[in-house]
């Protein structure tokens, strides 16, 4: 982007500055304050200016994780917000067509951008550039430190101690995805599976096709179908063991041992349908094993072992 207001950029980078040393970090802007707030502190710290309107649903969205954003950068960056229906010279200025739009700006010049609502995650990414740029790092939030603690304790078995840690989380933090899914996980460990619905039945619209809610959902969906069968795995057994090709009481079986917890037993079944006849009963037999995976997720072991022998027998 070329420079609109004439600063030449500096020679080196400025230090990263320190928290509260110049300034408040998120400020809103005039006409009149432009230039001070915006193009004159950039050449000390990155400035990240917000082109929002009242009426702009995606602004509402988008100026909430900024401001988070840079709150957690501790000063290394600052926020300028600026209403363009208050303040349209500016927007002219700038070239501003459509809202919500962010303009990054250092030593004095415009450096990056973007138009649109972007999900946190990417606006976390965006104010990481400008931090490291400056030879700044953003080091994790309150929030986020538990949520590394709960995973700790979620890996270890300690699904209690997890769980307190994964609702501290979502206590600071009732927008963040990673705690909601911790919390339910450790329902479901503890067998309390209404619990773990109910978090996933507050999880906003854009994000209920994430993965890891995906996960959680395929769980439940398992453990119900689980829920019960123990009493008939003995008698599921005995029908394979006398007739292998009695697919019925096999697919039966599988969603029984996996419920148990017995995932690489239970693929091997759906794996030895596949081999055999891939199509019976409109490919149940893929289908449940993607369901697995699913459940399990896509870094768990024994999906990624499933996934390697399931493309073994679909290409071989």
């Amino acid at each position: 982007m070329e420079p609109l207001f004439g600063i030449p950029k500096p020679q080196g980078a400025a230090p990263a500055a320190q928290k509260g040393a110049i300034g408040p970090d998120i400020v809103d802007a005039t006409t009149e304050t432009f230039m001070k707030e915006v193009v004159e502190d950039s050449v000390q710290r990155p400035v990240i200016v917000d082109f929002w309107a009242p009426w702009c649903g995606p602004c509402k969205a988008l100026t909430p994780a900024l401001e988070k954003t840079v709150k957690a950068a501790a000063g290394q960056v600052k926020l300028v917000k600026v209403n363009i229906d208050e303040n349209p010279e500016i927007a002219q200025q700038m070239r501003i067509q459509s809202i919500p739009a962010v303009y990054a700006f250092a030593g004095g010049r415009p450096v990056d951008g973007f138009v649109g609502a972007q999900p946190e995650s990417q606006v976390k990414q965006f104010v990481e550039r400008l931090v490291q740029a400056m030879g700044g790092a953003i080091g994790p939030t309150a929030s986020e430190e538990l949520v590394e603690l709960a995973q700790a304790a979620h890996d270890s078995g300690d699904f209690g101690g997890a769980l307190e840690l994964y609702a501290q989380a979502l206590e600071q933090d009732p927008e963040m995805l990673a705690a909601r899914v911790g919390l339910a996980s450790c329902y479901l460990e503890l067998e309390e599976t209404e619990a773990a619905e109910t978090l996933l039945e507050e999880v906003p619209a854009d994000k209920a096709s994430d993965q890891r809610v995906a996960s959680i959902r395929a769980r439940i969906e398992l453990g119900r179908k689980a829920a019960g069968m123990a009493s008939q795995l003995a008698p599921l057994n005995a029908a394979v063991a006398a007739n292998p090709m009695d697919f019925d009481s096999r697919l039966k079986l599988s969603e029984a041992l996996f419920g148990m917890g017995e995932e690489e037993a239970a693929m091997d079944h759906l794996l030895f349908m596949i081999e055999k006849n891939r199509a019976w009963n409109d490919e149940a037999a893929r289908k449940q094993l993607l369901k697995f995976f699913e459940a399990l997720g896509p870094m768990h072991e024994q999906t990624i072992a499933g996934r390697r022998r399931l493309s073994s027998l679909l290409f071989s």
